[in-house]
């Protein structure tokens, strides 16, 4: 009978001791669980993040790729471009004030004393190839239109006083030329190699821009534009 009685004693006592233990046993799935969602999440955070970034920059390189690939938007027709982007297109021509290019005097020529003119600049270099191709066409060009009231003046861009004199002499170019030394009136039209030719109106508004070698079909059809 003692032992019978001391039977369920024992079961009680292993039934309290594995009750705790099967609780305690929850806890780590728990935290496995609690774990594993939060490197899911993390994960997928991760991806989020990773795919904008790189949905961003597939956008962006398509947009620089279109741009590459998109003719700049011109005025003319053929190899020489007008850019209508340019800045200073619609504006008014910076005023210069730079010493004549000629055999017989270096008095200053002033681009403010041609108001009320339609003006074209051309700035070259004596060592330019094309500038060298288009000055006989310049030259002809300059005859046909004078008298028109048209204005031609040359600027020679960074150059020596001696080598831009060989050049007029060598061309027989009779319109005026101005000497920038320096380079700085050139650069305020933005200039950045030679030849450039730029048409400026009768209001002192420069109207289009020539960014390489003159042709007979691109100076009259930038002629119209500031002579109309």
């Amino acid at each position: 009978m003692e032992a019978n009685s001391a039977e369920p004693e024992i079961l009680q006592a292993e039934k309290q001791q594995s009750g705790p233990m099967r609780k305690n046993s929850g806890e780590p799935n728990f935290l496995i669980f609690s774990v594993v969602a939060l490197l899911i999440l993390v994960r997928q955070r991760r991806f989020l993040i990773f795919t904008v970034v790189t949905l961003l920059n597939v956008v962006l390189l398509a947009f620089l790729w279109t741009q590459l690939l998109t003719p700049a938007q011109t005025t003319t027709q053929g190899s020489s471009q007008t850019n209508t982007n340019d800045p200073l297109i619609g504006h008014p021509a910076p005023n210069f004030t730079l010493d004549a290019l000629n055999l017989h005097s270096d008095a200053p020529i002033s681009l403010a004393s041609f108001k009320g003119k339609p003006v074209i600049l051309n700035v070259w270099n004596s060592t330019c190839l094309p500038c060298m191709d288009e000055a006989h066409l310049l030259q002809s060009l300059w005859q046909r239109v004078k008298s028109q009231g048209v204005v031609f003046i040359g600027i020679d861009f960074q150059d020596l006083k001696g080598d831009g004199l060989s050049f007029i002499k060598k061309y027989s170019v009779t319109y005026p030329n101005v000497l920038d030394v320096s380079g700085s009136t050139a650069i305020s039209y933005g200039v950045t190699a030679t030849p450039e030719t730029l048409f400026i109106n009768r209001q002192g508004v420069v109207v289009s821009r020539i960014i390489s070698e003159l042709t007979e079909q691109s100076f009259q059809s930038n002629l119209q534009l500031i002579t109309r």
